[in-house]
C-alpha cells in the first residue's frame, strides 16, 4: 500500500535521472560497439582528447569518478592499446595517462556519435545546453550536500 507521504516512483528526481541515464547508455551502445568501446571507455577517451597526458587523479576529477572505478578501466584500455600509464618522472606517487596513436585515432571513428545523440534528444541546441548546465549544477549541489 502506498504511503501518501512517500512520492510515487514517477515523481522521484532520482528515478528520472537513473532511468534517463540507462536509456542514454542504451543509445550509445550500438554507436560504440563497432569500434569496440564501452560508454565508460568512451568518456575516458573524450576526457583525454580534451587534455592528454594527465594524472589519474586529474582524470578522475574530470570524470567525477573514484580511482577504484577508473584504475581497472584504464588497465583494460591499456591492454587494448588505447592508453599508456606511466609513473610521473617528478613524483613517482603519481601515475600519468597518455593516449596511444590508436586511442587518438578513435576520435575520428566516433566523430559522428555526438551528433547522433543530439539528434536522438529531439531538443534544440540551446535547450539541450541549458539541460546539461542544470544537471551539472544539480550534480554539484548534491556533491556538496
Amino acid at each position: 500500500m502506498q504511503n501518501p507521504d512517500f512520492p510515487a516512483l514517477a515523481d522521484m528526481v532520482c528515478f528520472a535521472l537513473y532511468s534517463a541515464n540507462n536509456t542514454m547508455n542504451r543509445l550509445y551502445k550500438p554507436l560504440l560497439d563497432p569500434v569496440g568501446l564501452t560508454y565508460p571507455q568512451y568518456i575516458v577517451l573524450v576526457a583525454l582528447w580534451e587534455a592528454d597526458d594527465v594524472t589519474v587523479g586529474a582524470l578522475c576529477r574530470a570524470l567525477g569518478l573514484d580511482t577504484s572505478t577508473v584504475t581497472p578501466l584504464l588497465k583494460r584500455m591499456e591492454a587494448a592499446g588505447l592508453v599508456v600509464r606511466r609513473r610521473d618522472r617528478h613524483d613517482e606517487r603519481q601515475v600519468r595517462v597518455r593516449l596511444t596513436g590508436k586511442g587518438r585515432a578513435l576520435q575520428d571513428d566516433v566523430a559522428h556519435v555526438p551528433n547522433c545523440i543530439f539528434a536522438a534528444t529531439g531538443l534544440p541546441k540551446d535547450e539541450l545546453a541549458d539541460l546539461q548546465q542544470r544537471i551539472a549544477a544539480l550534480r554539484g549541489r548534491l556533491a556538496r550536500a
